[in-house]
């Protein structure tokens, strides 16, 4: 995509355009500004859409962004400042008062019910009803498949939430927003967890609406989406608007200049060898557990100070190969040879993983990482209390609370304490609180699935530099994302999966994007 030379100032949503206070603005934001204890999550902060356009709101985790968005559906509703629908003021007092206004959204924490089927998690609230209150299931079921179908999802309306991967379930998410046939869409990082098929699918969905005059607010880290899709961008950096541009008048560079306020540098770690003695050998892994996608005879080497990407498409086994080496699965599914430095077989469970060196950042942090109700500090701990407890096991509090505030300001912890709820941060920075959880652990191997999914690009930065730090102190690391050029910047060596079995194997010199696409996609045996 062409794209011109940038905007010369920094410009305010009334600024932009006389066309945003005229009719064909549906929405205006004035002077928002909103507080919570110990931090203002957002200072006068304006923005407006037009009809029939997709809008892409960006910044840092912790910008401010979600916080505007909530506001905008109507689960915080009490601000400072005024909104405009249509040029008439309203004050929505409920997420169910946004439906009634046309405002819908698709947050980034999945607001879904496991215990629940698919069509009921997208008819949930607004269930459809015969005669005498009788629910219309038949109807709900129908009306899900074909939402599904219209997002090229192939899920069966009747499954439960919880039977479902993390990418199934944005796509449930999504189609139950496309359901409520909203005036304004909301989608905040709607594509973090879908492949790059169900991406492209989503996007022509999105521009179907937006000819349709359907008005689109899209929050995303990724810069390609954004150039791809946007009409206008508004960025926000510490609570505060920062500009809001034509997207054809931005380029990449100034747009992460807003977004940080500083300049990044090179985001790629120095080269390693990666050539040390094996850490960990596999040999013959395999896992057949009813539900779950299985492994089929897997064998490869993780040397000592190495970075090991595993590759693959949404369903390739990815996530289920780091959870069998974590211990996830019962043994009776299992059948492996693994050594793990001088220890022969796998583990039994994750605790006993954790014990002998073993840390494992999942992807979904909400589900499987944090304890939301708890703070900073109790999460950032849990795998390591053990080494501050002293005599009798009490926990040394004081080396504990030093510990936790000085891995917090090496990951730029944004938080108002180390004693703050973790369910009141971003959700970039309840990641790098999975992060410090096992970065105070210590541990030899470090598995990582996406671990920047849904985080900044500031914050990728940081990450990157991070896994460079610990490999040079001698922590080695497995990557799984499904960001290609996250895999080629960080990777010694690339491993690709593909339903199950590996299917390609890089070094850092013959990996390209194209070459992993293609094992990615090869329906063949194992490679040797």
């Amino acid at each position: 995509m062409s794209m011109q030379q940038p905007v010369n100032a920094v410009t305010s949503p009334a600024q932009t355009d006389s066309a945003a206070e005229s009719s064909d603005s549906i929405l205006q934001m004035r002077a928002i500004t909103k507080a919570f204890p110990g931090v203002t999550a957002l200072s006068d902060v304006s923005f407006d859409l037009r009809r029939g356009e997709i809008h892409c709101l960006m910044g840092e985790n912790g910008a401010g962004k979600s916080t505007l968005m909530k506001i905008l559906s109507g689960i915080y509703t009490e601000y400072e400042g005024e909104m405009l629908l249509d040029g008439k003021a309203v004050r929505l007092q409920s997420v169910r008062d946004a439906w009634n206004h046309g405002i819908s959204m698709i947050h980034q924490e999945l607001n879904l019910v496991p215990e629940l089927t698919v069509y009921e998690n997208i008819y949930l609230g607004r269930e459809l009803q015969g005669l005498f209150g009788v629910r219309r299931n038949r109807d709900m079921i129908d009306e899900s498949r074909r939402l599904l179908q219209e997002l090229g999802a192939d899920i069966d309306s009747q499954t439960p939430i919880r039977r479902l991967r993390v990418g199934e379930r944005q796509l449930v998410e999504i189609a139950k927003a496309l359901g409520l046939r909203s005036h304004i869409l909301i989608m905040d990082e709607p594509t973090s967890a879908l492949s790059a098929a169900e991406v492209d699918h989503l996007f022509s969905v999105m521009r179907k609406l937006r000819e349709s005059g359907v008005s689109i607010i899209y929050i995303s880290h990724r810069m390609d989406e954004v150039f791809a899709l946007a009409d206008r961008i508004t960025v926000l950096r510490d609570g505060r608007h920062i500009v809001t541009a034509p997207a054809s008048e931005l380029t990449r560079t100034q747009l992460i200049h807003h977004m940080v306020g500083r300049d990044l540098g090179d985001m790629q770690r120095r080269s390693s060898s990666g050539s040390g003695e094996p850490l960990l050998k596999v040999r013959h892994l395999s896992l057949n557990r009813p539900g779950v996608i299985p492994l089929k005879d897997i064998s490869f080497d993780v040397h000592k100070g190495e970075v090991l990407g595993i590759a693959g498409l949404m369903g390739a086994g990815r996530t289920e190969l780091l959870e069998t080496l974590f211990g996830v699965h019962p043994s009776k599914y299992v059948v492996n040879e693994i050594v793990f430095k001088d220890r022969v077989g796998g583990f039994r469970s994750p605790a006993e993983a954790i014990k002998h060196g073993l840390g494992y950042v999942t992807e979904d942090r909400k589900a499987k990482s944090l304890l939301l109700g708890f703070s900073v500090r109790f999460n950032a701990t849990l795998a390591s209390l053990h080494s501050f407890a002293g005599l009798l096991s009490v926990v040394n509090r004081r080396a504990e609370n030093e510990a936790v505030r000085r891995t917090v300001e090496q990951l730029d912890i944004r938080t108002p304490s180390i004693e703050t709820r973790v369910a009141n941060l971003s959700g970039g920075n309840q990641q790098k609180v999975v992060l410090a959880k096992f970065l105070l652990a210590k541990p030899d191997l470090l598995l990582l699935d996406e671990p920047t999914r849904g985080i900044d690009v500031g914050a990728k930065a940081q990450i990157y530099e991070l896994v460079s730090q610990l490999v040079e102190r001698g922590t080695t690391c497995i990557v799984v994302s499904s960001e290609m050029p996250e895999l080629l910047a960080v990777c010694d060596r690339i491993l690709v999966l593909c339903e199950g079995r590996l299917t390609g194997e890089f070094s850092r010199a013959e990996a390209t994007q194209e070459a992993i696409l293609e094992a990615a996609m090869r329906f063949e045996s194992p490679v040797n």
